[in-house]
C-alpha cells in the first residue's frame, strides 16, 4: 500500500540521522482509507509507529493500525488529566485488523491532530530550543508564525488534545516545539511532512550556528583536557572493570566506552560539573541515561589508583542521592526503585562509559547522552539550559505505563550481561563455544591467531553488539594484554574466560624434538597461564565473580600412545584448574575444566594434520578416525565441537553456581580416563 510504503520510507530516512532523532525515539504516522473486510466499506485508518519501535529500522509489522472514528471518539470518554493513563488501554479497542505493534503513549498526538501525516522527533537542535530558559520567545523569534511553542506536558492523551487545539488555532503553522521535549510537524502529504520536519530542525540549527556563543560551555579547565589517544584508551581500560563493577552493584550490566571529541570537550569545560548535575530533559534521554550521570571530579592526569578511590566515593554519594530522589517523589502507587547505580560515568580526559542490560542498550545510552550534550551546548549557546524538573522526570521514569512496558520485555537468557573471552575461537571447538555462548545471550570476544578469521567468525554471530574479533597469540603477553584491553573497551569487562587455543604434534618420544615440546607447552600450558593471569586482573577488579574454563583433554589423565608433548601440556592445564580454583575462589571466580575425547569433525587440530598422524598410529584410514574413536567409548558416540560447547554453557550458567575445581569428561565414556 502506498500510504504505509511512504510512511515507512519517510520514517527510515528520518531515523537514519542521529541529529534528527534517537534510536527507538520519536514516532511518525499517516492517515488513509482501506476496505473494512467485515462491511466492505471504506474506513479511515491511522498507521503509527508502535510502542518500542525504531524509526530507522521500522517495517510494516512495527506499525499500530487504528480506526480513526473510534480513536477520535475517545475524546468523548476522556476522564481528564488525572486518569489519562487509562486511554492507552482504550487504544486497543480502536485497533483495525490483526497483528501489528501495540499503540504507544504518543498515539493521541498523531490521531487527534487534523493532518494526514505527523512526525514527532527528538532532534538535538529542536530540544536545545525546547530546553532553553526562554524557549517560548526563541521559538517566536526563530520561526515566526510557522512554529508554535507548547509548554512542557508529559506525553499522553492531553498532550494530543493540546497539539490538536494549537494546530486548529494556528492554520499557518507547520509544527510546534514541545517544551523540554522535542518537536512535532504535520502536513497533508508524506513528502511535505518530512520537508516540514527537516525545515524546523535545519532552521533551529542555523540559528544556533549563527547566533550561538562560540564557547557555550565556558573555558577549558586546566588539566581536564583530553589525554593523547593511546594514553586515553589505556587509562580507560584500566578503569573499566572497576567502573563496571560499580555500575553493576544492583544488577549486572554490559558496558560501552566512547571517547568522542564532543564528549571530551564537554568534560574539559568549566560548566561540565553544573550541567551534568542538572541532568537530561527529553524523556527518551533520561529513561536510558538516568536523570544524571556520575562525573569524576579529578583532572585527566590523576592516577588510576586515585581515580578508582574517588569513583568509589562518588558512587556511594550517587546511590544516596538517587535513593533520596526516589523517596522524595515516590508515593504508595509508585513502582519499586529499579536500582540506584549510574548508567553514565564520565571521566575527564578519558571519555564516557555507558551501561545497559546488553551491549546495544549500553551503546544507545551513550548515544543518548551525546545527544544530551549537543542539546546542552545548543541551549547554553543562546540561552540557559533549563531541563524539566526532577518531579516531572520521576513521573516519567516511574510511570506505571513505563513499568508495564518493561514488564512486557522478554525474560533474559541464561548468559545475558556476561562477556566471554574465548581463545582459538575462529574455528573448531572454540567457534562452537563462542556460538553457543552468544546464543545464550553473552557478548563474545573471538580471540584467535588469525585476525581476519576472528573477525569473520564474530561477524557470523551478529553485529559488534554481539561479538568482536581480536588477534591474540597466546604465547605473547603483549598481544594478550591488547586483546583483553579490546574486550574491556568493547563490553566493559570480562566474565568468562575460555582457554581453548591449542595444537598438537602426534609423535612418539624418540621423534619428539625440543621444539615440538616447547611449541605445545608454550601454546597450551604457558598460553593458558598468561591468558588466565591477564583476565584475572579484570575479574578481580570488577568484583562480580566469573568463570575460567580450560579445554583440557582426556589425555591429561589417559596415557595414549605417541603423544608425550601434547598429553603433558594438557596435564599441566588440568592442574592449573585446581590451583586457580583454590586461589581465585575468594573472589567468587570459579575455575573448571573440560576433558574431551578426540574431536575429529570440525576440529582445527585434526584438520591441521593431527588426524592423519593419529590414524597412522592406530593403523586406520583417516576418514574413519571419528568412527574409531566412537567405537572405543562406552556410549559408542562420536564427540563433536557442539558437545564441548554444551559443557561450557552449563559450567558457566546459573545451574552450577557452586561448582569449581571440577573436570567434566566429554568423551562418550572412556573408562581409562575416568577421574579418580
Amino acid at each position: 500500500m502506498t500510504v504505509t510504503n511512504d510512511l515507512i520510507a519517510r520514517s527510515n530516512r528520518l531515523g537514519a540521522e542521529p541529529h534528527i532523532t534517537n534510536y527507538a525515539g520519536g514516532n511518525t504516522s499517516a492517515k488513509g482509507t482501506e476496505i473494512d473486510p467485515v462491511t466492505g466499506e471504506q474506513v479511515e485508518l491511522l498507521w503509527v509507529k508502535g510502542s518500542g519501535g525504531d524509526l530507522g529500522t521500522l517495517a510494516e509489522k512495527g506499525l499500530a493500525v487504528l480506526r480513526l472514528d473510534r480513536m477520535r471518539a475517545l475524546v468523548n470518554v476522556y476522564p481528564g488529566l488525572d486518569r489519562e493513563d487509562e486511554m492507552v488501554a482504550a487504544f486497543d479497542y480502536c485497533l483495525h485488523g490483526t497483528g501489528g505493534a501495540a499503540p504507544s503513549i504518543d498515539t493521541a498526538m498523531h490521531g487527534l491532530v487534523d493532518a494526514a501525516h505527523v512526525d514527532h522527533l527528538h532532534p538535538d537542535a529542536g530540544i536545545a530550543i525546547a530546553t532553553a530558559k526562554d524557549g517560548d520567545k526563541l521559538t517566536k523569534k526563530i520561526f515566526g508564525e510557522k512554529v508554535v511553542w507548547v509548554p512542557w506536558r508529559r506525553p499522553g492523551f492531553q498532550l494530543g488534545l493540546d497539539i490538536a487545539a494549537i494546530k486548529a488555532a494556528n492554520p499557518q503553522a507547520i509544527g510546534c516545539i514541545l517544551g523540554g521535549h522535542g518537536i512535532t510537524a504535520w502536513a497533508d502529504t508524506s513528502a511535505q511532512c518530512e520537508k516540514n520536519s527537516r525545515w524546523i530542525i535545519d532552521t533551529a540549527q542555523a540559528y544556533l550556528d549563527a547566533k550561538g556563543k562560540k564557547a557555550p560551555f565556558g573555558r577549558e579547565r586546566k588539566g581536564f583536557g583530553a589525554l593523547p589517544a593511546e594514553e586515553r584508551r589505556a587509562k580507560a581500560a584500566a578503569l573499566a572493570p572497576t567502573i563496571r563493577g560499580l555500575a553493576s552493584h544492583d544488577r549486572p550490566m554490559v558496558g560501552h566506552f566512547s571517547d568522542d571529541p564532543r564528549v571530551l570537550d564537554f568534560l574539559a569545560s568549566a560548566k561540565a560539573p553544573a550541567l551534568a548535575e542538572l541532568g537530561t530533559s527529553c524523556p527518551d534521554h533520561f529513561l536510558r541515561t538516568k536523570v544524571k550521570p556520575l562525573l569524576l571530579d579529578l583532572p585527566a592526569g590523576a592516577s588510576v589508583e586515585a581515580s578508582i578511590q574517588r569513583l568509589t566515593e562518588l558512587h556511594e554519594r550517587y546511590r544516596a542521592d538517587y535513593t533520596a530522589y526516589y523517596e522524595k517523589h515516590a508515593d504508595a502507587d509508585s513502582p519499586a526503585i529499579r536500582g540506584a547505580d549510574p548508567l553514565i560515568v564520565l571521566i575527564p580526559g578519558v571519555g564516557m562509559f555507558s551501561f545497559g542490560a546488553n551491549k546495544q542498550t549500553a551503546r544507545v545510552a551513550g548515544e543518548f547522552y551525546l545527544n544530551a550534550i549537543n542539546v546542552m551546548r545548543g541551549a547554553e549557546s543562546v540561552s540557559t539550559y533549563t531541563p524539566i524538573s526532577d518531579a516531572e522526570k520521576f513521573r516519567i521514569e516511574y510511570w506505571a505505563l513505563e513499568e508495564a512496558k518493561l514488564a512486557r520485555m522478554p525474560q533474559p537468557k541464561s548468559h545475558a550481561t556476561r562477556v566471554a573471552f574465548v581463545t582459538g575461537a575462529a574455528s573448531g571447538i572454540g567457534k562452537a563455544i563462542a556460538t553457543r555462548l552468544a546464543a545464550e545471550g553473552a557478548c563474545v570476544v573471538i580471540a584467535d591467531l588469525d585476525l581476519a578469521k576472528a573477525q569473520a567468525a564474530a561477524a557470523e554471530l551478529g553485529s559488534t553488539d554481539v561479538a568482536i574479533g581480536v588477534q591474540v597469540n597466546v604465547t605473547d603477553e603483549a598481544q594478550i594484554a591488547k586483546g583483553i584491553q579490546d574486550a574491556v573497551l568493547a563490553f566493559g569487562g570480562i566474565d568468562i574466560v575460555v582457554n581453548n587455543a591449542g595444537l598438537s604434534l602426534s609423535k612418539p618420544l624418540l621423534e619428539t624434538t625440543e621444539a615440538d615440546w616447547d611449541l605445545q607447552h608454550d601454546v597450551m600450558a604457558k598460553g593458558s597461564f598468561l591468558v588466565s593471569k591477564a583476565a584475572a586482573r579484570v575479574l578481580i577488579d570488577q568484583g562480580l565473580g566469573g568463570d575460567v574454563i580450560y579445554i583440557s583433554s582426556k589425555n591429561s589423565v589417559f596415557a595414549g600412545p605417541n603423544n608425550i608433548a601434547y598429553s603433558a601440556a594438557k596435564a599441566d592445564q588440568a592442574h592449573q584448574v585446581r590451583l586457580l580454583a583454590v586461589e581465585l575462589g575468594e573472589h567468587g571466580i570459579k575455575v573448571n575444566g573440560i576433558n574431551p575425547d578426540g574431536v575429529v569433525r570440525g576440529s582445527g587440530i585434526f584438520a591441521a594434520g593431527w588426524g592423519a598422524n593419529r590414524a597412522k598410529t592406530y593403523g586406520i584410514e583417516e576418514e574413519k578416525l571419528g568412527e574409531f574413536y566412537a567405537q572405543r567409548t562406552i556410549l559408542k558416540r562420536e564427540v563433536l565441537p557442539d558437545h564441548v560447547a554444551n559443557a561450557v554453557a552449563v559450567l558457566t550458567g546459573p545451574e552450577l553456581s557452586h561448582t569449581t575445581g571440577l573436570h567434566i569428561p566429554v568423551d562418550a565414556g572412556v573408562a581409562a580416563a575416568f577421574l579418580r
